[in-house]
């Protein structure tokens, strides 16, 4: 693929918090239509490189371009200008508490846009009608589900027509029912829309369903990566220790420590 079928380029990509290094030399390239896994243990910094694509940290070291434009070298108001193109599921859908459904789903539409409310009015039923929600257009979110509340997130993120989706999590503390619909949402969404996907998500089963190329992070670095069908077939220790759920593998069980005997025998001396 040349570089133009690309929507994100990282490069060498390095963050520290504190001096303390979480991400260190990430390369990836995420093609335009494509939906993206992103995968690994937690606290591995899935969710802090979704931070640094969308521009609300600035890397240590390493470049992210989307469509081309290097997010850490934009200004404040052409980063916000910029993120009209990127739409943002949060992990537990964070949605507004004192607006409704309708008002969630507008919120966008209203804070970029000088579109006339009939218009915002017709786009935000569109965008619910798209994950089957008009009719709890006028709920607020604390009388909904958890499986109803992603949807509403969804339809906000996708309220703008972006060209750039992130999901952090999108399947957690979901049912099966409700975690297979919203599956099916992001990966038909992102078709209609002929967006981009990049999904940090745990759900092994479910990403190789619907996705079409998975990176896994380990440590900091990109330790695999490949399609669902590489994956399946993949005898990387790293890929099929977490595949296969294993509690040991080159991800340890055990946080390194003396050895047990030597230390209980030598408490029993003390």
């Amino acid at each position: 693929m040349s570089n133009d079928n690309f929507l994100v380029h990282i490069e060498n990509l390095c963050f520290d918090y504190d001096g303390r290094p979480v991400l260190q030399g990430i390369d990836m390239r995420i093609p335009k239509g494509r939906v993206v896994a992103i995968m690994g243990g937690s606290g591995c910094g899935k969710t802090t490189l979704l931070r640094l694509i969308g521009g609300q940290l600035r890397p240590t070291a390493g470049s992210v371009r989307v469509a081309n434009e290097a997010i850490s070298a934009m200004s404040h108001a052409r980063l916000y200008a910029f993120r009209r193109r990127m739409g943002m599921l949060f992990q537990f859908g964070a949605l507004f508490t004192d607006l409704s459904v309708f008002d969630n789903v507008a919120f966008p539409l209203r804070e970029h846009t000088d579109l006339p409310e009939e218009m915002i009015r017709d786009l935000t039923l569109m965008k619910l009608q798209a994950v089957g929600l008009r009719g709890a257009r006028d709920l607020m979110p604390n009388a909904l589900s958890g499986g109803m509340a992603r949807r509403v997130a969804l339809a906000r993120a996708v309220a703008l027509d972006p060209a750039l989706i992130m999901y952090d999590e999108p399947f957690t503390g979901l049912d099966p029912i409700s975690l297979g619909v919203i599956g099916q949402l992001i990966r038909r969404l992102n078709d209609a829309l002929g967006a981009t996907s990049i999904m940090v998500t745990h759900d092994v089963q479910e990403s190789l369903r619907m996705v079409d190329y998975i990176y896994f992070i380990s440590e900091g670095r990109v330790a695999a990566e490949g399609t669902p069908e590489e994956v399946r077939a993949s005898a990387d220790p790293f890929v099929h220790q977490f595949i296969a759920a294993k509690a040991d593998g080159p991800v340890p069980y055990h946080v390194p420590a003396p050895d047990m005997a030597a230390e209980f025998l030598g408490a029993a001396h003390v």
